[in-house]
């Protein structure tokens, strides 16, 4: 979801190349602190909590020499050291999503028959490797366990009450389907003051992280509506009745709230929390409008309420089909377990999705076509400081 541009880096005197120290520091910390297999949980949204940790930091920069990598050409760099405090937490958060990643896999018969079994053991002990993790940096994950094992109660409840209204008392909204992924998010971002010794920090990023998680759940949902219909699986969008442009406009709101709440905090005065959060999000933004055929950018709101919205509108993709037991241990031990991961595009072994090299998705994506005033909107939407009624979606 967080892709910072490379190329926009350099408005803000930042080296480029810092997304991916922080990201082999998190590879390699997940490696030595909990074997090689457990760099297959490298999560690159995680990285976020490491860049946010530094960069509020009045500590000098932690910083030591890798070996050769396939990722670097197999040259040596400069990366985060893996004992960080930053690259802990990011360790934390991508065991515990991965864990209940691989869960839900399994449970919802994703993989082979064969693999459920190891692939519930593996989850089992990424869990309390997260758990060792968290109880090293002062983080209580207790809350977060409890609110990922609640996720399957709630859609279930919200399933019911699609079948049958009378099932149960009160309704199941989007808000209560996201809730669990607002309150991880929330606490981890929050944390990320609490180990840079910033405490004035934490009320303004638990505020944030609470809606990057509400984005980071919206935009899958949106993402996957039309692939979950067709393959008869849950979607929270479809479970209570949200439309397409409903979904759009919720993101939208959630990325204002946390650009608000950055400066108000004043932590949009961090040149590398605007470079790797905010200017990704509103790139992200753009993305999901786009996607759906809804004008964005400096486009005129007139020409998206022109066309009607549906679910039917985001192109329908064909479902993946699961490798077998074998084919799956293949991907695992040749290209996660050696970091191949990094530099080639492969299908994951849990769904048969087709997955990116994680190279790529530091890159910039579709973020640099939008214009001079990227991550900073409101420079060129006149003399006001916002956009009044130039019918602009520019996400002030």
């Amino acid at each position: 979801m967080l892709k910072p541009c490379a190329h926009g880096a350099a408005k803000y005197g930042i080296d480029p190349g810092q997304w991916q120290a922080h990201m082999c520091g998190l590879c390699l910390g997940l490696r030595d602190g909990h074997g090689q297999l457990a760099r297959t949980a490298t999560n690159t949204d995680a990285i976020v909590l490491s860049v946010l940790t530094e960069a509020q930091s009045a500590a000098a920069d932690t910083r030591t020499t890798a070996g050769p990598c396939p990722l670097r050409g197999m040259r040596r760099a400069s990366i985060v050291s893996a004992n960080a405090p930053g690259v802990q937490l990011a360790a934390t958060a991508s065991l515990l999503l991965g864990a209940a990643k691989i869960r839900d896999h399994a449970d919802d018969g994703d993989a082979a028959a064969l693999a459920r079994r190891p692939m519930r053991r593996m989850s089992t002990t990424w869990t309390t490797h997260a758990v060792r993790q968290a109880t090293e940096i002062g983080l209580d994950v207790q809350p977060l366990l409890t609110a990922i094992a609640d996720q399957p109660r709630l859609e279930a409840l919200a399933v019911r009450t699609v079948l049958d209204r009378h099932a149960v008392q009160q309704a199941i909204t989007l808000d209560d389907l996201t809730g669990p992924t607002q309150l991880c998010a929330s606490t981890l971002f929050g944390h990320t003051a609490v180990l840079a010794g910033r405490p004035e920090n934490v009320a303004a990023l638990e505020k944030i992280g609470r809606h990057v998680g509400r984005i980071a759940h919206l935009a899958d949902a949106i993402e996957d509506r039309e692939r979950d219909l067709a393959r008869g699986r849950f979607n929270p969008l479809e479970a209570t009745g949200t439309d397409m442009p409903r979904a759009y406009q919720l993101v939208r709101e959630s990325e204002r709230i946390i650009r608000r709440t950055a400066a108000e905090a004043e932590l949009d005065q961090l040149p590398t929390v605007r470079w790797a959060l905010l200017d990704p999000l509103t790139a992200l933004l753009r993305r999901i409008g786009t996607g759906l055929g809804i004008a964005v950018g400096h486009a005129c709101r007139t020409s998206a309420a022109a066309q009607p919205h549906s679910a039917h509108q985001v192109p329908q993709r064909p479902g993946p089909t699961r490798p077998g037991s074998f084919k799956a241990g293949g991907v695992i031990l040749g290209l996660y377990c050696t970091g191949l991961a990094c530099c080639f595009d492969h299908t994951s072994p849990c769904s048969g999705e087709h997955r990116e090299a994680w190279i790529k998705r530091c890159d910039c994506g579709s973020c640099c076509d939008c214009g001079s005033c990227c991550g900073d909107c409101c420079s060129c939407c006149g003399d006001d400081g916002c956009c009044g009624d130039c019918g602009c979606d520019c996400s002030c």
